[in-house]
């Protein structure tokens, strides 16, 4: 497998959408810049979807991989090494953020087990029936994963994607479900942006302290030594340096471009996948929308590096999808109005006007000839739009 691949596979939302789109924003009774941000998520999902008018986000989803990180057994993490399947079973159960806001929005949850550290029997066969292996290597010292593994892994996000797509899913919201995910975020951001781990180190979701992130800073400034060796190949970085559930996501990013499946990212997890996949595809990020500033530092430098401007920053720190899943409702809204704003009155409603009142005043004809040239053009307006 080799990921440069997608590249081809994966084109731009359609331009000349955008534009129709955009022709009939400026026709719209609302003035063009009045709605801000969302007048250009409007046209964005116009594009994506191949619809002017746009059609309503009708079937979101939200997709989570789940996973636990050997590097999270040097006490990098504000959970204990492990302990990933128990966010997985509060998810399952209701009990966490995600939940209680996927319940409020009536938004179903899908949970993809693509390498916790915990007996199968744990949690429900649908969840853990995908596994590649049981946690990833600790990659301050080892490889996160076999070349074969990688493989696999990003193969099971290509297949999750297609599964969505098929299914009728209109749009993901992508999180993760980790322990230790954050460090190897950070470590995949460092590398490809360059920078140091003192730049991309942050404090994670459930937050830590000053020694712990310095325990975790030392851990990227490792990984990453193990990390550059192999930057030409997005496989063998996720392999070093990745998991398995990064891994997926990033297989999972690329084939929903493939798929002209919009995706909004949640933290700096989800991040760090989407820039591995602008690595391998540069398109691939037109698919995307960044849902929340998460406050991670190494988030900001990869939403940069894809030129994505976050929907909201809240300072929702939790992760687990749940700031991109607050983001949901505001692309909805932007659907909502783009579609079904009522559109000025058009030019062969204004030419019936001065028709009747050339008439009235006995200077029909010349005035008649000019409002029938307006009607032609107005007629076909005006057509369009109650189409």
């Amino acid at each position: 497998m080799n990921l440069d691949d997608f590249s081809d596979l994966i084109e731009r939302p359609d331009g000349g959408v955008r534009r129709d789109a955009e022709e009939r924003r400026e026709r719209l009774v609302v003035p063009p810049g009045a709605l801000g941000r969302l007048d250009e998520l409007g046209e964005w999902l116009s594009a994506a979807q191949q619809s002017v008018p746009v059609k309503a986000i009708e079937r979101p989803r939200v997709v989570l991989f789940a996973g636990d990180h050997g590097v999270a057994e040097l006490g990098v993490s504000g959970r204990a090494a492990g302990s990933a399947h128990e966010l997985v079973r509060a998810t399952l159960e209701g009990a966490t953020p995600l939940a209680v806001l996927a319940r409020q929005f009536s938004v179903p949850v899908r949970i993809v087990d693509a390498g916790l550290d915990c007996d199968p029997e744990l949690l429900p066969e649908s969840v853990v029936r995908h596994r590649v292996r049981r946690g990833s290597g600790r990659i301050d010292v080892e490889d996160a994963l076999t070349a074969e593994e990688a493989e696999r892994a990003v193969r099971l996000g290509m297949a999750i994607a297609d599964e969505e797509a098929d299914s009728g899913t209109d749009l993901v919201v992508l999180g993760d479900l980790s322990v230790g995910g954050t460090t190897a975020a950070g470590t995949l951001i460092a590398a490809l942006c360059g920078t140091d781990a003192s730049v991309v180190t942050g404090r994670g979701g459930a937050g830590i302290d000053d020694l712990a992130w310095m325990r975790k800073c030392a851990a990227i400034r490792d990984a990453l030594r193990r990390a550059r060796p192999v930057l030409g190949d997005q496989l063998e970085l996720l392999a070093a340096v990745g998991g398995a559930d990064l891994a997926a996501m990033t297989g999972f990013l690329l084939q929903c471009a493939v798929r002209r499946l919009p995706v909004i990212l949640d933290g700096v997890v989800s991040a760090a996948c989407a820039l591995v996949g602008q690595r391998a595809a540069f398109r691939a990020p037109d698919w995307w929308l960044a849902g929340q500033a998460s406050g991670e530092p190494a988030q900001a430098k990869a939403l940069d590096r894809m030129a994505l401007n976050p929907l909201l920053n809240h300072g929702v720190i939790v992760g687990e999808g749940s700031g991109a899943l607050l983001a949901l409702p505001l692309v909805r809204a932007a659907a909502a109005l783009a579609a079904e704003l009522p559109e000025r009155a058009s030019d062969a409603e204004e030419g019936d006007t001065g028709e009747e009142s050339g008439e009235d005043t006995g200077s029909g004809e010349g005035e008649g000839a000019g409002t029938e040239g307006r009607n032609g053009v107005g007629g076909r307006t005006g057509g369009t739009a109650v189409g």
